[in-house]
């Protein structure tokens, strides 16, 4: 029996939360500190969360393609509300970079989607579009909207700190607990084999890794800059699948593997205009 997502989401975080606080506990940081920039890290736990559960629940109702979509809009709306909230200089650059980003984004999934659509694919689409898709649709981008906020307060309560790894503290405390009442509340516990959980506490330890570069990536650079570059995530993972000949591959494919590298590339290297003040 496959593990439930709430509960591989509550591993995820319960180990981010271990290891954030050994830490901060090796490096000699205090945990709670009345110093602290606790109003950002308070929020940025809160929005983080919700952004956590709501993705989730689109990945349990609509197919995963889709909620994929949903979820790499969150640079787009990272980039707006740091323009609202940090109030920082969104460039033309940046701007192009993102929207090229996205569209070969758009561009992979579209071909994966025509290439390799299978039935049990189509009967869950049919039944996405009958029941209540629009409303599924705005959970997700909910979701991308609270976690572009969120990146903006990692970015402020980084700053502040100086400590990047507090950030991912804060999350763990509250998204843990919260992830735990959602896997007892609304699924069915799976005792996890051996394999599964060596899976899970690789995925739970590969996902603090990356939360505390995401968190550094934003304390030096731009919001706008900064999360551009995860959209290299849907290109290194099609090229990896075609070089493990686990995919076949096709010319818009590679496309759009090449405009996302191109973009994420231009957006680092052309104009750099790095946030350290």
């Amino acid at each position: 029996m496959s593990i439930p997502l709430f509960e591989t989401a509550f591993t995820r975080c319960t180990v981010t939360l271990i290891l954030s606080c050994l830490w901060l506990r090796i490096s000699g940081q205090p945990l709670f500190e009345a110093t602290h920039p606790w109003s950002p890290l308070v929020l940025r736990a809160l929005l983080g969360s919700l952004s956590l559960l709501s993705f989730v629940y689109c990945i349990q109702r609509i197919p995963f393609s889709q909620a994929l979509v949903l979820g790499f809009t969150t640079p787009i709306f990272a980039s707006i509300m740091a323009k609202i909230i940090l109030h920082e200089k969104l460039k033309i650059a940046d701007i192009v970079g993102l929207i090229c980003s996205f569209f070969g984004m758009l561009f992979i999934f579209k071909m994966l989607y025509t290439r390799r659509l299978l039935k049990a694919e189509e009967a869950s689409i049919i039944s996405f579009m009958r029941n209540h898709h629009i409303y599924i649709a705005l959970i997700g981008l909910f979701s991308s909207i609270t976690s572009g906020i969120s990146y903006c307060l990692i970015k402020a309560a980084a700053k502040a700190s100086d400590q990047p790894v507090l950030t991912v503290f804060s999350f763990g405390i509250l998204a843990s607990p919260a992830t735990g009442i959602c896997s007892f509340a609304f699924e069915e516990f799976v005792l996890p084999s051996r394999y599964s959980l060596s899976l899970m506490l690789i995925l739970g330890t590969l996902s603090f890794l990356a939360e505390v570069f995401l968190a550094r990536g934003l304390q030096l650079e731009k919001v706008g800059k900064a999360v551009n570059v995860q959209f290299t995530e849907v290109a290194l993972s099609q090229l990896w699948g075609i070089c493990t000949s686990r995919m076949g591959w096709s010319f818009g494919q590679l496309a759009g593997c090449l405009l996302i590298l191109i973009s994420v590339t231009c957006t680092m290297y052309i104009g750099p205009d790095k946030d350290n003040e």
